[in-house]
């Protein structure tokens, strides 16, 4: 029986036109960043284990990939295995996300970089997800954070490029919901929610928009929460919005919430809308936190917010951060059409025509198209070019019989 060909769950192959549409999509985003003033870098696929799982990754360190130790056997593997400690077989693992390599590479380079570090970084990362719809176990993310900068301009700057890359690539219609750490640890004490209970009551909120007002009370009861006046409080703050300016409630987080309000006048243009129940997943955000979302998406297409102690963890000396995400494969599903390579030409040749001569015709043709293909005569002509066209191609050209060149005619 012959072996399985398919690439692992949660993974993926692209074929080649859906591999330029990516391409091109995530070379319109990097560019947008460029202009923006957000320089490229590139950190490893792999980090030191004690990194990642160092308690600052949430529960994204609970997927990640550990890769072994050289010289690990079966024995060593069961005994680590009755002793509920794998990880010490383990020396590296697989980035889960590109902030916590990201705050590693500032503290090795800290002296190199300028005071205000506007890092731009892409690429794949490796997650134990259980496979669905829209949640893979390797995808691209793409992120752009500020190191250095503790004002509201950080968040400013961030928000803004963002908002532009999204627009450059097509989307529309999107909306970024804005709230602070501080306000939702305000939220909790007003609800008299013990301390011990934070990050999981935090968790089960941030649920409210999957599960609703009654089910985020009812898994609040499970955690052992006194619910008493929860509900009628997050019906309250879902239809308040902007209106707590007005007369803000006890439990509001004022300094917090001016520092919204800022924002919002500067980015007059930009759809901001006051979520007090946003609580976005990761442990590290210390202050302002933000989502995008888009009416085509059950999940939100971006996201980030303020880490000012995570440097701190490897330097140890604190940075003020902000960063913000773009969840690619997202809105690649959202996108019509990603852009996929426009233009080029085909180059039809007989199966005996000589290779120097159908270099020297390429080189040629390359003059002035931006790509040739090769492709020998098949019997089917029309069926090459259906398939060149769907591969961005716009015209074709044959050798004729002594070798020359013929006229470039349209593919349809």
């Amino acid at each position: 029986m012959p072996s399985p060909v398919n690439p692992p769950r949660g993974m993926r192959d692209f074929l080649p036109v859906e591999k330029s549409r990516r391409e091109r999509v995530l070379a319109t985003i990097k560019d947008v960043y460029r202009r923006h003033g957000f320089d490229e870098i590139e950190t490893p696929a792999l980090e030191d284990i004690a990194r990642l799982h160092s308690g600052i990754g949430g529960d994204n360190e609970k997927l990640a990939y550990s890769v072994l130790k050289r010289g690990i056997g079966p024995e060593d593997l069961q005994d680590a295995a009755t002793a509920g400690d794998a990880l010490r077989l383990a020396d590296l693992g697989l980035r889960y996300d590109l902030t916590v390599p990201l705050a590693r590479y500032y503290a090795s380079h800290r002296a190199e970089l300028p005071t205000v570090f506007r890092a731009l970084q892409t690429g794949p990362v490796w997650r134990a997800e259980r496979p669905q719809k829209g949640r893979y176990r390797q995808f691209v993310q793409c992120d752009i954070d500020i190191l250095g900068e503790a004002g509201p301009l950080a968040e400013l700057e961030l928000i803004s490029a963002t908002v532009a890359a999204l627009t450059a690539v097509g989307l529309t219609g999107m909306t970024v919901r804005l709230n602070d750490r501080r306000i939702l640890s305000r939220l909790l004490e007003h609800w008299g929610i013990p301390g011990h209970f934070g990050e999981r009551a935090l968790i089960t909120i941030d649920k409210l928009d999957k599960v609703g007002v009654d089910g985020v009370v009812a898994e609040l009861g499970e955690l052992g929460v006194h619910t008493d006046g929860i509900a009628e409080s997050l019906r309250a703050i879902e239809s308040a919005g902007w209106q707590l300016e007005d007369a803000p409630p006890e439990w509001l987080d004022v300094d917090a919430y001016r520092h919204l309000l800022d924002l919002r006048a500067a980015l007059p243009d930009v759809a901001l809308v006051f979520d007090p129940t946003l609580v976005r997943g990761m442990g590290y955000y210390t202050g302002t936190i933000f989502e995008v979302a888009h009416p085509g998406s059950g999940s939100s297409v971006a996201g980030g917010g303020r880490y000012d102690g995570m440097i701190g963890r490897f330097l140890g000396t604190d940075v003020p951060a902000v960063g913000f995400s773009i969840g690619f494969e997202r809105i690649l599903d959202l996108l019509e059409d990603g852009g996929s390579d426009t233009g080029g030409v085909v180059l039809v040749h007989a199966a005996d025509t000589a290779p120097e001569r159908l270099i020297a015709a390429k080189r040629e043709l390359l003059e002035t198209a931006p790509r040739v293909r090769l492709e020998r005569r098949p019997r089917n002509l029309k069926g090459l070019l259906d398939s060149a066209a769907s591969s961005g191609y716009t015209g074709f050209v044959t050798l004729d019989g002594d070798g020359a060149l013929g006229d470039v005619r349209p593919l349809t």
